[in-house]
């Protein structure tokens, strides 16, 4: 596990972080099958940003499971960093997730009896860093997000922007190298998403990391390097 940990981790800016190709994904609803993803791919480099966009329903969000690994696909392949992730056990695809991939969500799902403070040291301490290491550095991705001064506060104590905010640093706190959102400013009205958007490509850009993110929003979309979409099912 070790060996392959190490060499995900030998990428340059450039380098194909992700490869998706032939992706099909079925469920079985009624007893009768479901194609949401009926095939097709995508390269995501280091450093580089994808819009992926499509109706609703197209499978945007099956999609974003499968290559975060919370989820298999039927059929295909995904590779991250040159390595096959779809015959991974549980246990391995859990650390690649963990130390490989950050997430946001639309709704930003911190947990509400901690501070924001703590909602980004979380998944550091599940990774084995030192508590001090932890907190120095969630402190610096608030301070980073602008939310430094909300980092004793609960959830509930704070604003839509301010909790999203929250939300990017948490998708930070590992130092992924690939980050992925769905629709990360679809709950905030106008003025804030825009601010959360921002913040986010910002980040992004800074860290060199890679992003594939879900919008509706063509103007947010057409700020990305690339723009993919899924029609009847086709990534392309």
């Amino acid at each position: 596990m070790s060996s392959i940990l190490n060499s995900l981790s030998k990428i340059q800016t450039g380098d194909i972080v992700m490869s998706v190709r032939d992706i099909k994904k079925t469920f079985i609803e009624g007893g009768q099958p479901l194609h949401i993803l009926r095939g097709g791919g995508f390269d995501l480099h280091r450093g580089e940003i994808i819009a992926l966009v499509g109706t609703s329903g197209s499978g945007k969000s099956t999609l974003l499971q499968c290559v975060g690994l919370l989820d298999r696909p039927t059929s295909g392949s995904i590779m991250i960093n040159g390595a096959s992730v779809q015959k991974m056990d549980e246990d391995m695809r859990t650390q690649i997730r963990r130390k490989k991939i950050g997430f946001v969500y639309q709704k930003h799902n911190l947990l509400s009896d901690f501070t924001a403070l703590e909602n980004v040291m979380l998944p550091m301490l599940a990774n084995d860093v030192p508590e001090i290491d932890a907190r120095a550095r969630a402190l610096k991705l608030l301070r980073a997000a602008n939310v430094a001064h909300r980092a004793n506060h609960l959830p509930g104590q704070m604003s839509g922007g301010e909790q999203q905010r929250t939300a990017v640093a948490r998708a930070l706190a590992n130092n992924p190298d690939i980050l992925l959102a769905d629709e990360p400013t679809g709950n905030l009205d106008p003025n804030h998403a825009m601010t959360v958007f921002d913040l986010l490509l910002d980040l992004v850009r800074k860290n060199k990391m890679a992003m594939l993110f879900v919008t509706h929003d063509m103007t947010l979309a057409q700020r990305a390097d690339k723009i993919i979409t899924i029609r009847d099912g086709i990534v392309a």
